[in-house]
């Protein structure tokens, strides 16, 4: 019987939201990704823990007062492997309500089965938002043959996350492993933000090589939101540090990319961005409570 997730978070006891943590491996030991990808990435990153469990993800964060929101990628047909377990993530996160919060995931390249997908581990599990990689999944997520899914989504009322610009995945393999680096272009997410005014999306990451155009996105749109994981701040492009210090103050989030890089260091880099005071709070913990609707719970 599957376990259903129920938020337990004590919002006064956490410092911050990490929008952005990797399961990559489930309780039966089955990664989330191909052996060959997955060494390629962990090169990429020099990453030291790369598969903790659930588990351990919430010892990290709870010993630092933070929340995390954790997920894997359905890739399934693009990479013909078969994804880690939804359920099992679920079930951990919900043994550690007080730290975690659990994102679904659905291989849009499925059709109506993703569909049907969303509506399970939504309704029936509990998740409180969607994780997508168009690049990893292999699809143009401004397709129409994939708005049956965002209509769904938009229905359900939870924020999604995309990946963009540059890819560890494929990183340093002949041809990328076929991984094509332009169905991660934040512009293919401007018609979905368009054409779904009630969708939240979220940007995953910044989006070199793509950064103005995923900063005038969010500039734009009221439903667009970017995360900051898969880079130490201290390399932010120029031009994503000095909009977050005003007009997109609130629209961005604090996001590591953990196990790939740990909070400590990206917190450590990010206490010498020059950022004022009131942003800080709003980027690391307030932005996130209103886009994952804590604030409502």
């Amino acid at each position: 019987m599957s376990v259903r997730y129920e938020p337990g978070i004590d919002l006064e006891s956490i410092t911050a939201i990490d929008m952005h943590v990797h399961v990559e491996v489930d309780d039966c030991g089955h990664k989330a990704m191909p052996e060959d990808l997955f060494e390629a990435s962990a090169a990429y990153f020099k990453s030291q823990e790369r598969t903790p469990s659930v588990d351990r993800i919430a010892e990290v964060y709870r010993e630092a007062r933070m929340a995390a929101v954790l997920f894997t990628v359905d890739a399934r047909t693009a990479l013909g492997h078969e994804p880690n377990s939804i359920e099992d993530l679920v079930a951990g996160a919900a043994r550690n309500n007080d730290v975690l919060i659990p994102f679904g995931s659905v291989d849009p390249r499925t059709g109506a089965d993703a569909v049907v997908g969303a509506r399970y581990q939504a309704n029936e599990l509990g998740v409180r938002g969607f994780k997508f990689h168009p690049s990893l999944q292999g699809f143009d997520p401004a397709r129409e043959e994939f708005y049956p899914l965002w209509t769904a989504l938009e229905e359900l009322g939870l924020p999604c996350i995309f990946h963009t610009g540059q890819n560890g995945m494929g990183a340093g393999l002949p041809g990328g492993r076929g991984i094509k680096l332009r169905y991660s272009n934040p512009l293919l997410l401007d018609d979905l933000a368009a054409d779904f005014p009630g969708l939240t999306i979220i940007m995953a990451h910044p989006s070199v090589p793509w950064q103005d155009e995923a900063n005038s996105i969010a500039t734009h749109k009221a439903n667009v939101f970017i995360d900051l994981s898969g880079w130490s701040p201290k390399y932010f492009p120029g031009s994503l540090v000095k909009l977050s210090n005003n007009i997109l103050s609130t629209k961005v989030l604090f996001g590591t990319d953990y196990p790939l890089i740990t909070p400590q260091k990206w917190l450590g880099a990010f206490a010498d961005l020059p950022l004022k005071d009131e942003v800080r709070p709003l980027i690391l913990k307030d932005n996130a409570v209103r886009v994952l609707g804590l604030d409502q719970a």
